[in-house]
């Protein structure tokens, strides 16, 4: 058995993060506080699908990894959280998991948002992460499925993290879940699910929830995990679009403080000290007497349900939210150090939102098709290579205009004495463009 410091050495140059969510170098969560590690296969979002696609696709190999990681950090536990919804993947993992005895499935619920980090935990364990904090503090560490099997990759063949599975859905022919080297642009990825069903298509990049619209020559990332083809009319798109200076004047106007932004909120039923609805009063009334409802913005979650479910008014408070809250960073202010905690709300499980219903209000239920997995290794001609594709440090480039590399070769070493991870070309090709934030390659495969 190898030793944690080899591990980190390992993922850390092979340039594993989270696959998906913000991408916390995956090397980080290694530490030997960690008595539970937790496998999450949630989903966080409706239409999103690749997790379970890849963990019934890989089953073994990925349940392998997960066992090496909880031996090498010394957990004495491992959960694979997984919607009890997802059948084929629960039976592939139940083919295998009397080789693992310390391995247990939790089942939950189809609610959002299960997967986000700090609703699992307590799904799994019943351990609340104090807010604003992390979950080795309460001796967890949790891991999503694709990440899993780029470790796993790493681990045995030394592979480092050069593709990202996609899936590609909404306003498209054919949906599927594409598996595509890094540094392809969004449109090119749209495409690979045949043709477009609406004129001019919006790249909804992300969930429908926490996603975010971007351009068609954005660079897919090893964040990327899936692209929704919207109409320029629907909801979604149109709420994105809205100033947040409207969306506070209309919270002036029209928010009647029925609480239902806070009732729903997920991180308030955990005993977080979030209440979104003080905020919007505060926020529109510009009331600075208290000012706990703006330093509480900290510990927001943006899983969006306050605005996109629970506001009967459809107003914004995630966006004025993230508005506030970006402003007191950029103004050096800092979470509080004691907020304070509550208990769980004794109505939680009452107030879950179910993924069925949150895709009707969403306008995305017709969207709820099949994306089946092509694992094959898309060809493209061009890749885009972002140098900060994670939480922390940019990775320094170590290739100039002219250099020839092939696919898996280091493009960005991992930045010394930082959390950071280094970058690799993800085709065969000549570098063409070396900036400080991206390198670009002209190529492709053969």
């Amino acid at each position: 058995m190898m030793t944690i410091d080899e591990l980190k050495t390992i993922l850390r140059n092979a340039g594993v993060v989270g696959a998906g969510g913000a991408g916390f170098p995956t090397y980080g969560k290694l530490d030997e506080r960690a008595e539970t590690v937790i496998l999450n296969c949630a989903e966080c979002e409706p239409l999103l699908m690749l997790h379970r696609q890849c963990l019934a696709l890989h089953a073994e190999e990925i349940l392998e990894a997960f066992e090496m990681v909880r031996e090498t950090v010394g957990a004495v536990n491992a959960v694979i959280g997984i919607k009890e919804e997802y059948k084929s993947t629960v039976d592939a993992l139940n083919a295998h998991l009397d080789e693992y005895p310390a391995i247990d499935l939790k089942l939950l619920s189809s609610t959002y948002p299960m997967g986000d980090e700090v609703v699992l935990i307590y799904e799994a364990t019943g351990k609340v992460v104090r807010p604003g904090g992390l979950p080795i503090e309460q001796g967890v560490a949790v891991f999503n499925v694709e990440t899993m099997f780029n470790v796993s990759r790493a681990i045995k063949t030394g592979r480092p993290v050069t593709e990202k599975l996609v899936t590609v859905v909404g306003e498209v022919s054919d949906p599927v879940t594409v598996r595509v080297p890094i540094g392809t642009s969004i449109e090119e990825t749209a495409r690979m699910a045949g043709s477009f069903t609406v004129k001019d298509p919006v790249y909804f990049v992300g969930g429908p929830m926490m996603g975010r619209e971007m351009s068609g020559d954005s660079p897919v990332t090893k964040t990327t995990n899936a692209i929704i083809v919207l109409p320029e009319d629907h909801k979604l798109v149109l709420k994105k679009r809205t100033d947040p200076s409207i969306g506070l004047k209309r919270a002036a106007s029209i928010c009647c403080q029925c609480h239902m932004c806070t009732d729903l909120c997920p991180r308030h039923a955990l005993g977080h000290p979030i209440k979104p609805h003080l905020f919007m009063r505060a926020a529109s009334n510009r009331d600075f007497t208290d000012l706990n409802p703006f330093l509480d913005t900290f510990f927001c979650s943006s899983c969006g349900l306050c605005e996109l479910y629970s506001c009967p008014q459809g107003l914004q408070p995630r966006t004025l939210i993230t508005e506030y809250k970006n402003g007191l960073r950029q103004h050096g202010v800092k979470p509080p150090k004691d907020p304070v905690i509550t208990k769980v709300s004794s109505g939680r499980d009452l107030r879950k939102a179910p993924e069925k219903r949150l895709a009707a209000r969403l306008g995305v239920s017709k969207y709820e098709k099949d994306a089946p997995l092509d694992d094959s290794l898309r060809s493209v001609k061009k890749v885009k290579i972002l140098l900060s594709q994670h939480i922390g440090a940019p990775a320094k480039a170590v290739v100039k205009a002219g250099d020839m590399v092939k696919a898996g070769s280091v493009v960005a070493e991992a930045a010394e004495n930082a959390l950071s991870v280094s970058i690799h070309a993800s085709i065969d090709g000549k570098v063409m463009e070396v900036t400080d934030k991206y390198v670009i390659i002209s190529g492709g495969l053969k």
